[in-house]
């Protein structure tokens, strides 16, 4: 880690990233007497106390999507009903497998699916993109006999498909985004080879909350005879809907024929606690390469249709609930006012000097600036109490919005706050960012040099 001061840059993240860590608050080993129940809610109702404020007050990107009375309520009932369930164990709880199947049916209805569409509920969006990539390596080595993959990912995708090609031993091919940061079709068309195995999209990407061309990556696929995964773990919820709320809708689901595989996330728009995601695949075929199964094991027949052995049933049977609580006409209702809160904030941006907006998103906006280091601006408005997301190549940040944004106030706070933020810089009152130097070093310095780094934090973060 050449020219990297890692004592200077942990100096930066201990506040924000272990503001507990004391020799007296920190515990090295069990308790030999075990603690009362009052003393450690209290110690529980502390540590909430100190960070629920910012997201229950709508100043987080992302993160909690929901988080009101009574849904909360409902859930710590449903929890008491169901925590001892095990998916892992169908035989003792049949109802567990039902309900992810039903989960299943709900979420391929969103996704204009047939028949024929086999999938399953996942621990997170992560899990889902793994079990995805997973499934097409061993799809196309059985039809092609494909035994070194290749994946074509757009630069924007999210990190989790990297991390399946680690995992997996699938070659990542980046292509690159246009003037509108959607993925570039014509080098995914150039990059298509006897390897390829599948192409990705995603709808909304993270960073910018643009919608990649899917229709036509997808034409690419069918014509090429690869998988086409559509990520739409961020957007599979709101998705669905946005038409009907008015707003420009391109086709990305499985009405596009060439379409092989999505992912949702019931976890975050579908509003159920965490963690679930929904992974689906056009046909069984697909699905059963995703499926481990061992009949010879001398603990008797083991099968996983997941990364996971044993999945508590409680998340599963929480998303289920919540997609019935809501039904389509609750989701409509709560896309179209994230879908107007983001018109909001995208108009307000525009008219602000100093700032423009990444592409043209729909609400998970990303902010740039060419006349100002956007860090700076980030800097001033965490000063504010807002929790954004920083953003790289470029720089800039995002706010992915929420339920929470649309409470009364919130959307005109934060847009106040960006033209108060760009007046600070601009007045010099702001002139340096904690986290500027980070993502400045991640920019300059070779991949390796930085995963190195981030790394060694993380093995920082969880040391005592």
């Amino acid at each position: 880690m050449d020219g990297i001061n890692f004592d200077s840059v942990l100096k930066e993240l201990q506040t924000e990233l272990k503001p507990y860590d004391s020799a007296e608050s920190n515990l090295s080993k069990m308790p030999e007497k075990g603690v009362g129940e009052e003393a450690l809610l209290d110690i529980l109702s502390k540590f909430a106390i100190k960070e629920n404020t910012s997201w229950r007050q709508g100043k987080v990107s992302g993160a909690v999507y929901y988080g009101d009375e009574p849904l909360l309520t409902f859930y710590e009932k449903l929890y008491h009903i169901v925590s001892q369930t095990n998916a892992l164990h169908p035989d003792i709880w049949p109802s567990i497998p039902k309900f992810e199947r039903e989960i299943v049916a709900m979420s391929s209805s969103l996704m204009n699916g047939g028949d024929g569409v086999r999938g399953a509920v996942s621990s997170g969006g992560t899990e889902s993109i793994l079990l995805a990539m997973k499934t097409y390596r061993d799809y196309f080595k059985k039809i092609k006999g494909i035994v070194e993959p290749e994946i074509i990912l757009p630069s924007t995708a999210h990190p989790s498909f990297l991390k399946a090609c680690e995992y997996f031993s699938i070659k990542p091919v980046i292509i690159g985004t246009d003037e509108g940061f959607m993925a570039n079709v014509e080098m995914a068309k150039e990059k298509v080879n006897a390897n390829t195995i599948g192409i990705v999209g995603s709808v909304p990407n993270f960073p910018f909350g643009t919608f990649d061309p899917i229709e036509e990556l997808a034409e690419i696929a069918e014509d090429k005879n690869v998988g086409m995964h559509v990520d739409a773990c961020l957007g599979g919820f709101i998705d669905p809907f946005v038409r009907d709320s008015g707003y420009r809708f391109k086709k990305f689901d499985f009405s596009v024929e060439g379409v092989t595989s999505i992912s949702m996330d019931t976890h975050k728009y579908g509003y159920a606690p965490k963690g679930t995601s929904v992974v689906l695949y056009r046909d069984g075929e697909y699905f059963r390469n995703q499926i481990y199964a061992n009949a010879s094991w001398q603990g008797g027949i083991y099968f996983t249709p997941t990364l996971l052995g044993s999945r508590p049933g409680y998340p599963i049977v929480a998303a289920w609930a919540a997609m019935l609580l809501l039904g389509r006409e609750g989701y409509r209702k709560e896309a179209k006012k994230i879908l107007d809160t983001g018109d909001f904030i995208k108009k307000s941006i525009k008219s602000i000097s100093g700032v423009k907006l990444a592409g043209d998103p729909l609400w998970v906006i990303a902010t740039l600036s060419d006349e100002m280091d956007p860090y700076l601006i980030w800097e001033a408005m965490t000063k504010k109490g807002w929790m954004l997301n920083g953003l790289s190549n470029p720089a800039g940040f995002h706010i992915a919005l929420t339920h929470r944004h649309t409470l009364d106030g919130v959307k005109e706070k934060f847009v106040d706050d960006i033209e108060s933020s760009v007046n600070d810089v601009r007045n010099g009152k702001v002139k340096s960012s904690s986290m500027a130097p980070i993502y400045g070093m991640a920019s300059a310095l070779p991949k390796e040099s930085t995963d190195v780094f981030l790394k060694s934090v993380v093995e920082w973060l969880y040391s005592q």
